[in-house]
């Protein structure tokens, strides 16, 4: 009940009532985003959702659109402004994914919506993260943050969802909240920063044992 029905309507009604009274909020960032960051101010990407489906994901943008030489990107970290660092820290620049949970691509609480180039390299049980709306937050985030590993993570995502209930997700929404309000590093979009990247790590794994189902094996 509360996973089919119950949930989704908490989503909706929790995630409007933020976009209200977090618009003071929302309204400074934008400002402050486009004088201090540029234009556009939200960063909008493709992710997987539930079933796989994509949708567009937007978050305050963190980094500037500095080039080389050639009119190459900088690296991230050379583009990350003190600003960006400090949205990153504190989860503001998560605040716009609050109107993706109120159309229903996401939901609160639920594993992170990742980069859709890693489809192809989750193992079959890793899949069933994809069966529920991905979450602005989730177990795997408040379980290591930036240090937790790429296998951990998965294995925390699909934790979440063989045991999804309203308890799990008053915990997990306390842990956020005690994490974000302790000032702990920024949260783990991308365990690329401490592992490397997931697609390419998952490829050499089954380079290496043939095919996906092996690569169950060595989880």
């Amino acid at each position: 009940m509360y996973k089919n029905y119950i949930k989704r309507c908490l989503d909706f009604l929790l995630s409007l009532c933020g976009i209200i009274v977090l618009s003071p909020v929302l309204l400074v960032l934008c400002i402050l985003v486009r004088v201090k960051l540029g234009s556009p101010v939200f960063f909008c990407q493709q992710r997987p959702g539930r079933d796989e489906k994509l949708f567009t994901l937007r978050k305050f943008r963190t980094m500037t659109d500095e080039r080389d030489e050639k009119g190459e990107l900088l690296p991230d970290h050379l583009r990350l402004t003190k600003f960006g660092r400090f949205l990153r820290a504190t989860s503001l620049d998560e605040l716009p994914e609050l109107f993706n949970i109120l159309k229903g691509d996401m939901s609160i609480i639920g594993p992170r919506p990742l980069l859709v180039s890693y489809l192809p390299y989750y193992s079959r049980r890793e899949k069933l993260r994809h069966s529920v709306r991905p979450g602005l937050t989730g177990l795997a985030q408040v379980s290591g943050r930036n240090f937790i590993d790429w296998d951990r993570r998965m294995e925390k995502d699909v934790e979440y969802v063989e045991h999804l209930t309203f308890a799990m997700d008053i915990k997990v929404l306390w842990l956020t909240i005690r994490t974000v309000l302790g000032h702990a590093e920024e949260v783990a979009e991308d365990t690329n920063a401490v592992e490397g990247n997931f697609a390419e790590i998952r490829k050499k794994r089954l380079e290496e044992t043939g095919s996906l189902e092996k690569q169950e094996a060595v989880l």
